[in-house]
């Protein structure tokens, strides 16, 4: 066997490939389907699969610590075994004082009886001196001269804070005084560890000769004297001998394994050859493989099958098993797949489209994260566990396959095959029948899983659960389409566990929203609305699609015409069915008046459309809507935190425009406030509808009006031609109100305000919705084409002016769109990157100076005498510069 080397700078690295980062969590990258924790000895639940962490953290540890069981058994089996843990771990010392002096008072004494102290004196009297000495029980930190951090200290207590000589005396006294084996057994652990957090180390090791060994006792205490003598040996650089009394404490205690492994980890030379030749108890090659296949995870199914050879039964491959299993399932299952496909109208597909769509996998960042920290490159390796994600078993099935690559580098069936043979040297396990099921599940043979998990009989609610859970999958994700009889079928069978928070926890976590920087980890309840929500949109029904996944409010983020219509479609239904209306429908209830929400949607639309009367029809029913969330916030300098801002009378989504998104720009800036960024026309007095503050449905039916006067000839015409020029530039993602008609809240920058043909399009379901904003492009032509009118109609040379500058900006926003369309991507690597960058530009500027620049042009040619040309040249560095050429 191979030896190695590890240093104890490479701990974090070699214990289960922990994060590297703190901002990433890479157990938030799968759903998690196959409970892993259903391996029958809960004690191993901390080596099962995690990326995030040295171990894996249950939310509950469910296996019972040899150390209580001891206590239970001392106590005679009469308290419970949380009671005995609370004995222990739990009461104060006081409680157990009261309790040895018999007070009244005791809590105690009054739950347990009157005569528990004197029948079980030894076993309290050990309890108080242990919680006596508990405080102290580190040890002492040594401070590096060298040391580049800062150690705040919070505690100063460690064991050399105890008088040596006395502690001493008193845990001998004890033990000698002591009758029962047991408890002298723990006042022995108690004279090791102490001598071992003093760093007396040879001292320990001659007691644990001297006052444990003779016992002859091979309980839980004595583990915990070993695990303390393997910790003094390495203190002497003893290193083997620590390493195969640590590993001794790993294969016996059930409470102490992590600690025992991280402790081998450490040692300085974790020699596995010396530890296979002292290995004898087919016990402790069973453990040292697995040492092996839990360290070399990579590759583990070798160690496996040298695991099956000693022992087909050992509980020890069940936690290899789960391991390899949640691997795949991590390959198999992410939650994120890229969907920047666009179709020819760059919009969502409709029914008619839908076989028109293609899928690539997104390749999940924490597969580099992992290939760092395994020392593996990012080229495949014939020996790497999982193949390279590329594979979307539950989703459209011939798109997204390249069979021969799957055939090539896929070990799924290797496994398969593996459970299959161990399940039949374990026909009594329900774990390797389950495996087995699941990975026929993950090979999407649900028939055969199905068929599996009906032949299990087991009383055992975790794995009933499991097999419950694993059902259900089998009959969704078999399903080509979800029709409304499956709809009906699924409500009725499955409507608890889908509503039931509890069954769907992600158990590598620390409670029901396991939260790590503010994500909750993934569920098997995602996973289900995943493919809810991609039957759904393959099959047409963008609504049900949309709401598997996000709530109407998220709609915002991303407003489509198309999809809008289908969510109000679904909306106004009259005939939905339970599943419908308790599972989907719900996810439309957080914006208020609904029907009122979908008239500002479509009113939107037709403003950005320049259909001021349509947009009007729609507006006069909205007057019930609920606003968008206006929660704001700005940073306190002072402070140092962000503070809420009063929201009162701000733009709200349909009321609260100021009056300014008629006027025009002072100067260039989105971030202050409107009064200092626009201003409004000299004119605008004329037109008495324009008010300070208004809702959208006052600006459509001005704007109506401006259209009426715009159409006559003279002065108000120009004027009036103006002002919806105006309006419908502000709005554009050049204008200070651009976050008006586009669902925003404000114009701070955003996906929505880019300028390229919409750059996202969903491609198999509406997941993570709201961090795709983009929107369609403006149509600077309308603005343009009121501008025209304005200047067709206008006399003053001044007003001409301002009007051929207004529609320069506009025409530089078609610039804008052009330039984005047409980018060229130049390698980095191209040796002729600097020229062909420099080309690219001087195209670019000799296309906009030909074909975008004509406003300009007029304006510098005709009207540069203007005192309006005059004042834009000193506001304006851009009109500026162009003047100069």
């Amino acid at each position: 066997m191979k030896k190695i080397f590890l240093s104890i700078s490479l701990v974090v690295l070699s214990l289960q490939n922990s994060k590297a980062c703190s901002w990433y969590d890479p157990d938030y990258e799968y759903f998690n389907l196959f409970t892993q924790s259903i391996i029958k000895d809960q004690s191993l639940n901390p080596f099962l699969l995690s990326y995030s962490n040295a171990y894996y953290l249950q939310k509950n540890n469910t296996f019972q610590q040899d150390n209580i069981l001891e206590w239970q058994k001392y106590f005679g089996e009469k308290l419970s075994y949380q009671e005995v843990h609370d004995l222990v771990y739990k009461v104060p010392v006081n409680e157990l004082h009261d309790l040895k002096n018999g007070l009244l008072k005791s809590s105690l004494q009054n739950k347990y009886g009157v005569g528990f102290y004197n029948k079980y004196k030894e076993g309290i009297d050990y309890l108080i001196e242990a919680k006596n000495l508990e405080p102290y029980m580190k040890i002492s930190y040594v401070e590096s001269p060298d040391s580049f951090y800062f150690r705040e200290v919070t505690d100063d207590k460690d064991a050399t804070k105890l008088n040596y000589q006395k502690t001493i005396s008193t845990l001998k006294s004890l033990y000698d005084q002591t009758k029962d084996p047991n408890i002298k057994l723990r006042y022995g652990y108690q004279l090791v560890r102490f001598n071992h957090y003093t760093r007396n180390y040879e001292e320990a090791i001659t007691t644990f000769k001297n006052w444990v060994e003779p016992l002859n006792l091979k309980t839980a205490p004595y583990y915990y004297a070993l695990n303390q003598l393997a910790g003094a040996q390495n203190g002497l650089g003893k290193t083997e001998d620590a390493n195969w009394n640590f590993f001794q404490v790993f294969v016996h205690s059930n409470s102490l394994k992590p600690s025992a492994f991280t402790s081998m980890k450490i040692t300085h030379n974790l020699d596995l050859v010396n530890l296979d030749s002292r290995c004898k108890t087919q016990k402790e090659k069973e453990y040292l493989t697995f040492i092996l296949g839990y360290q070399d995870f990579n590759k583990p199914l070798p160690m496996m099958e040298e695991l099956y050879k000693i022992n087909p039964q050992s509980e020890l491959l069940q936690v290899l098993a789960a391991r390899g299993i949640n691997e795949l399932e991590r390959s198999y299952l992410p939650i994120y797949y890229e969907q920047n496909a666009k179709n020819d109208q760059g919009k969502v597909p409709t029914e008619n489209k839908i076989e028109d769509r293609k899928i690539s996998f997104f390749q999940k960042i924490w597969n580099f994260i992992k290939a760092i920290f395994t020392g593996n490159s990012t080229k495949k390796s014939e020996e790497h566990w999982v193949n390279d994600a590329h594979r979307i078993p539950f989703f459209e099935k011939n798109n997204f396959q390249n069979q021969e690559e799957e055939k090539d580098n896929n070990n799924l069936p290797e496994l398969m095959k593996f459970v299959e043979k161990t399940s039949a040297k374990n026909p009594q396990s329900e774990f390797w029948k389950i495996s087995l099921a699941y990975l026929e599940f993950l090979n999407r043979n649900y028939d055969k899983s199905n068929e599996i998990l009906e032949g299990i009989k087991t009383k055992n609610e975790m794995y009933a659960t499991e097999i419950s859970k694993m059902k259900m999958l089998n009959d969704v994700v078999s399903q080509p389409t979800i029709d409304k009889n499956f709809e009906k079928k699924f409500y009725k069978k499955y409507q608890s566990f889908f509503e039931n928070k509890d069954n769907f926890l992600h158990e590598n976590g620390s409670g029901p929203e396991a939260e790590l920087y503010g994500a909750v980890y993934p569920t098997t309840l995602d996973f289900l609305r995943d493919i809810f929500a991609n039957r759904y949109f393959l099959q047409g029904d963008l609504a049900k699609s949309f709401l598997m996944n996000n709530t109407l409010q998220d709609f915002r983020y991303n407003p489509d015409l198309l999809l809008a219509q289908k969510l109000e479609t679904f909306y106004k239904k009259t005939d939905k069915n339970d599943f419908e209306k308790n599972i989907i429908l719900k996810n439309m209830e957080n914006v208020g008046d609904v029907d009122a929400y979908f008239s500002v949607v479509y009113g939107d639309y037709a403003m950005k459309e320049g259909q001021f009367a349509k947009a009007k029809s729609y507006y006069e029913n909205a007057h019930s809507f609920a606003a968008y969330p206006t929660y704001r916030e700005k940073y306190n300098f002072d402070t140092g935190e962000y503070e809420k801002i009063d929201s009162k009378g701000s733009y709200n989504g349909f009321s609260n425009v100021s009056g300014l998104i008629f006027g025009h720009n002072v100067w260039e800036s989105f971030s202050s406030p409107a009064n200092q960024t626009l201003k409004a026309e000299t004119f605008v007095a004329d037109f008495p509808t324009i008010k300070p503050f208004m809702n959208k449905l006052e600006i459509a039916n001005t704007l109506i009006q401006l259209q009426k006067l715009g159409e006559g000839e003279g002065r108000t015409a120009a004027n009036a031609n103006q002002l919806i020029g105006n309006i419908l530039y502000n709005t554009s993602a050049l204008g200070y109100f651009r976050d008006v008609f586009v669902m925003d809240i404000n114009n701070g920058d955003g996906g929505k305000y880019r300028f390229a043909e919409k750059p996202f399009n969903y491609t198999i379901y509406f997941k993570n919705y709201s961090s795709n904003v983009f929107s369609e492009r403006d149509d600077f032509n309308l603005a343009l084409g009121y501008y025209q009118k304005a200047l067709d109609k206008c006399k003053d040379k001044e007003q001409k002016a301002r009007i051929l500058f207004q529609m320069a900006s506009a025409e530089q926003g078609k610039f804008y769109q052009y330039d984005t369309s047409n980018q060229v991507e130049i390698s980095y690597d191209d040796p002729n990157y600097d020229q062909k960058q420099k080309e690219y530009f001087n195209r670019m500027s000799t296309i906009k100076n030909q074909k975008y620049r004509s406003y300009f042009t007029i304006l510098k040619n005709e009207y540069q005498d203007t005192e309006t040309s005059k004042k834009l040249s000193g506001s304006c560095l851009y009109y500026q510069h162009f003047l100069s050429q």
